[in-house]
């Protein structure tokens, strides 16, 4: 008996409710949660972690108008799950860089960021961008977007299971 599994990409205008389909399993061993959902009731650049894996995290972010300036300690990555965002970089002057290289997740930028600027980059949907560590990072978008960051969790993370996640 073959099974026919249909992949359904959702945006922030039009997505399912996220759940945990019927398993043979108790559902509370398993967390669901659906970036779209999460971001269509986020504020804009609130990153809110939506999957953990130790201190590696996946933060959904409502990308709207500019965001703050940050920089981390450790490469990053953002994935545009839905529209299109402009992605600024700066490499940092040495004084502008996060001080501590064992700090996780990205910090905001103090002032506008000093050093070289590296160019831009426009990210749409499916597109995916690298934010160097020691670089300062600016998202821009005209519309409502949706980013995803591989990150490490941070003190810019935020956390809201009980509102995220699915429960028996």
């Amino acid at each position: 008996m073959s099974v026919t599994y249909e992949t359904k990409f959702g945006s922030l205008k039009h997505f399912e409710k996220g759940r945990v389909e019927p398993i043979d399993d108790d559902v509370r061993h398993y967390a669901f949660s659906n970036c779209f959902e999460t971001a269509s009731k986020s504020k804009p650049y609130e990153k809110v972690v939506f999957g953990q894996n130790q201190i590696y995290v996946l933060e959904v972010l409502r990308a709207e108008g500019a965001s703050p300036w940050y920089t981390c300690a450790h490469d990053e990555f953002a994935l545009s799950m839905d529209g299109e965002v402009e992605v600024h970089l700066v490499k940092l002057d040495a004084h502008q860089t996060v001080a501590d290289t064992e700090k996780n997740g990205a910090v905001l930028v103090q002032g506008e960021p000093q050093g070289q600027k590296m160019g831009w980059m426009k990210l749409k949907r499916g597109h995916q961008g690298m934010l160097p560590k020691n670089t300062a990072y600016q998202f821009r978008s005209a519309h409502p977007a949706v980013l995803v960051l591989q990150t490490c969790k941070g003190d810019l993370s935020v956390e809201k299971w009980s509102e995220i996640c699915q429960m028996a």
